[in-house]
């Protein structure tokens, strides 16, 4: 059928944690009363546009935010149905993990519209548990599982940001700074990319803990704020772990700086033990009449001899002004 591939999943809750798959006739025939109707869409489908602004019924508004490019997490209360808009890592093979997917979701009593551009595994997962009969049984426990599903899978990468970055210090330790430069760089740079979406995420679950809808019960409201808090703790190892890095990468600055001025200043001492002793074989090397030993032949091995009385004059008195 066209525009079978715009909808990833069509649920009909029974409100016993499992769901019956629909197709878009399923969806076309659901009416309020039938059960809790799930439609998840690919954003990117013309069929899915096509659904939302001439068939879902939804509100001009709704319909232009599931289908915006462009988004921040938010919720947005509008009559008895929320907007919602949250981000989860970006899982799929060969992609970052901070180069974050948004979801978008429509919730009201009886129906739930959401819309993505990447696979999401925390959806994937809830259409996975609805099939064996472990699923959200309202709308409610849908949008706690998605927001528990996202945060559980930042948690991951969260825990392996941290330990590359203690490696990064082990090594520093070692005395390989050096070769944990791009690596150090690349926590950094991951850390602030999730905390970008993770502090505005972190506020709109705080907030759909207060939104005045009359299908979000008190239980999911708790459990609204556990995800809340623990999206808090993340987005504070977050910060913990770029000012972890930052103070790595002055140690590390510290310590390539401190090597280079001991080979420098190695090389300033070289440089000026060899100092007299280039003028004076400079001296000794001009090709004009004049100079003396040229009819001696134990002017090379007296000149010689000079030299290394020099050098160890230098020396003791490098070591006096204690410069070596």
């Amino acid at each position: 059928m066209a525009g079978e591939s715009a909808l990833i999943h069509g649920f009909r809750l029974d409100g016993h944690g499992a769901g019956s798959d629909l197709d878009w006739d399923g969806v076309r025939s659901w009416r309020p009363g039938d059960g809790v109707l799930w439609v998840h869409l690919d954003q990117a489908d013309a069929h899915s546009k096509a659904w939302l602004e001439r068939e879902s019924g939804l509100e001009p508004s709704i319909a232009q935010a599931l289908l915006a490019e462009e988004t921040r997490p938010r919720s947005v209360p509008s009559g008895e149905g929320l907007l919602v808009i949250l981000r989860g890592v970006n899982l799929n093979p060969g992609a970052d993990p901070e180069d974050m997917v948004s979801i978008r979701i429509w919730l009201e009593r009886d129906r739930i519209v959401s819309t993505r551009v990447k696979k999401l595994f925390a959806v994937s997962s809830i259409a996975e548990n609805l099939r064996a009969g472990k699923g959200p049984r309202d709308v409610a426990e849908f949008l706690v599982d998605i927001g528990d599903g996202l945060v559980t899978r930042i948690s991951a990468v969260i825990n392996d940001l941290e330990e590359r970055l203690d490696s990064v210090e082990e090594a520093l330790s070692d005395d390989r700074a050096q070769d944990q430069r791009a690596q150090l760089s690349g926590v950094r740079r991951q850390a602030i990319a999730l905390r970008r979406y993770l502090s505005p995420q972190r506020d709109a679950l705080a907030r759909l803990q207060t939104e005045r809808v009359a299908w979000l019960d008190e239980p999911a409201r708790l459990r609204l704020r556990e995800v809340a808090d623990r999206t808090t703790r993340y987005v504070e190892d977050l910060e913990a772990a770029r000012e972890r890095a930052a103070v790595t990468q002055e140690e590390q600055n510290l310590r390539l700086s401190e090597q280079m001025n001991r080979r420098m200043y190695a090389l300033s001492i070289i440089a000026g033990m060899f100092l007299p002793l280039s003028f004076l074989t400079g001296l000794l090397g001009i090709n004009v009449a004049g100079i003396p030993g040229t009819e001696d032949s134990r002017a090379f091995a007296l000149v010689c001899a000079a030299l290394v009385v020099v050098a160890g004059f230098q020396y003791w008195l490098f070591r006096k002004v204690r410069w070596v």
